[in-house]
């Protein structure tokens, strides 16, 4: 069965397996929670007779759901690795084989965002249209598996450029699509811990990807005449490939979609739950199109607030891309540096899982992103104040742990902008490209003229930093007035749906 979204002129209400649904107008989150399903107290009774064992049901849906998600997390990792290893490759040989000079890695580094960037968007809207997300994301795997392959036949800063273009605008599906999946199938409270997990791919690739990049560097140099970078971009990119085809067979579709690894009423249920969670069914709205919710995205200020927040907390997690660069600063040779990245990135994978599971927990999302970003600013001030190798190198994993930031970061961005399907699917997409712009600016904000202290660089992180954390004050504050506003309407149109916005 394809991906179908009825029109308006279809019935005016929608049954599942008996269960009938109140058909809503989806203008905007604010106002969708009126026409709550909850608020029908015949509804409510219809559904307790349709789940006499919900939470069994529920249970075993959610077990399903996370083992064919977990996919997305070794894809994550691999999306990382082969966007960063050229950083790794660097440490062996990538710039004198290719001859670059000056600034010129510094815009292979950027070059990528910039495909990145303009991809998508449009890449979201069309995935939300077909709806098939085990099709599209894998086939984009395999494109850029491909490509990181040819990055390593590459032999000069034209070809460099090229292919790391094209590598950011196929890469640029997964990480919105991932994202708009999530919340295809996951409740808000549920979102935040699954959102990190998935996140926390980027700083596993961090942590392993630095093994497989020193492992392969070592052993593979002078292998069939090819130096070992480029065996580096080889394997890695093979490997990409390999486990697309996996993913194939793996990943999920759309609750909405024919699930033959559900049964019909873990299927009625997983769709029932996303209605339940804000009131609204996911798919009444799909009717206004890919356009309606472009409109709809980008005439709502917080899309761009949030935005223009993700890309000061981008410019900060800058360092990530020059991560071997800051841990070749402490003196050691190629190989001990590479060993180096992994404990701060492992310290760091730790931190985001159990910060983003206490965040589900508790409902709260600024404190949780506002403490590890100031004790990431506090372990650049210490890299600023000294040389000192054991100081310096713990500063690394204060760092390393900021990252826990951007990992709530993106559960609040997707509880924030729950509805409609569409708009939710273009917000995603618009907030992490536009926000791709700080990993432009980053890629030059690590100049070789800068180190080994990096100074400056340090202190354009701590700007950073200082802003993303009064943007989200700000945006905490509005977020806060819109639920006194729904609590109001609650209480004067009986309402009963119990929706707000986590803060």
């Amino acid at each position: 069965m394809s991906f179908f979204c009825p029109g308006p002129s279809h019935m005016s209400s929608r049954t599942s397996r008996g269960i009938a649904y109140e058909r809503l107008p989806c203008e905007d989150i604010d106002t969708a929670f009126e026409g709550s399903l909850d608020s029908d107290t015949e509804s409510r009774n219809a559904i307790d007779d349709e789940f006499p064992d919900r939470q069994h049901v529920e249970q075993s849906l959610l077990r399903k759901v996370d083992l064919r998600m977990s996919i997305l997390v070794l894809i994550y990792i691999l999306n990382y690795i082969d966007r960063n290893n050229a950083a790794a490759a660097r440490l062996r040989g990538f710039e004198d084989d290719l001859h670059l000079e000056g600034q010129q890695f510094n815009t292979i580094l950027s070059i990528l965002y910039v495909g990145y960037t303009l991809m998508q968007v449009p890449s979201n809207m069309y995935l939300n249209k077909i709806g098939r997300p085990s099709i599209y994301l894998p086939i984009c795997m395999v494109m850029w598996g491909l490509i990181s392959i040819l990055t390593g036949t590459t032999t000069g800063f034209r070809g460099a450029v090229c292919t790391r273009f094209f590598l950011g605008f196929v890469e640029a599906a997964f990480f919105p699509g991932a994202l708009f999946l999530l919340s295809k199938w996951y409740k808000r409270r549920e979102l935040g811990q699954r959102t990190a997990i998935l996140s926390c791919g980027i700083m596993i690739s961090n942590a392993f990807g630095s093994l497989l990049a020193s492992a392969i560097l070592d052993g593979m140099d002078g292998v069939m005449g090819q130096a070992a970078w480029r065996w580096l971009f080889y394997i890695e990119g093979s490997m990409t490939v390999l486990v697309a085809i996996c993913a194939i067979f793996i990943l999920p579709d759309f609750p909405t979609t024919s699930c033959d690894w559900l049964t019909a009423e873990e299927q009625a249920l997983a769709q029932f739950r996303m209605e339940e969670d804000v009131g609204v069914d996911d798919e009444t709205e799909c009717s206004k199109g890919g356009e309606s919710g472009l409109k709809q995205a980008f005439s709502d200020w917080k899309v761009w607030w949030l935005a223009l927040a993700m890309t000061l907390l981008n410019v900060l997690l800058s360092f990530n891309a020059f991560f071997p660069t800051l841990s070749a600063t402490l003196g050691y040779s190629s190989t001990v540096s590479l060993l180096l990245c992994s404990p701060p990135w492992l310290f760091a994978t730790c931190v985001a899982f159990f910060t983003s599971r206490h965040s589900d927990e508790t409902g709260e999302r600024f404190g949780h992103i506002t403490i590890p970003l100031l004790v990431g600013i506090a372990g650049f001030m210490m890299a600023m104040a000294t040389m000192n190798t054991a100081v310096r190198y713990f500063s690394l994993f204060l760092m390393a742990q900021s990252y826990t930031a951007f990992v709530v970061y993106w559960a609040w961005v997707s509880n924030s902008i729950p509805r409609p399907t569409s708009k939710r699917a273009v917000a995603l997409a618009f907030i992490n490209a536009f926000s791709s712009s700080g990993n432009i600016i980053g890629s030059y904000v690590w100049p070789k003229s800068w180190g080994p202290s990096y100074w400056n660089s340090y202190a354009i992180c701590i700007g950073s930093g200082a802003l993303c954390i009064i943007m989200s004050w700000i945006f905490r504050r509005h977020l806060m007035r819109l639920n006194q506003e729904i609590e109001t309407k609650k209480i004067e149109e009986g309402v009963s749906k119990d929706f707000t916005y986590l803060l």
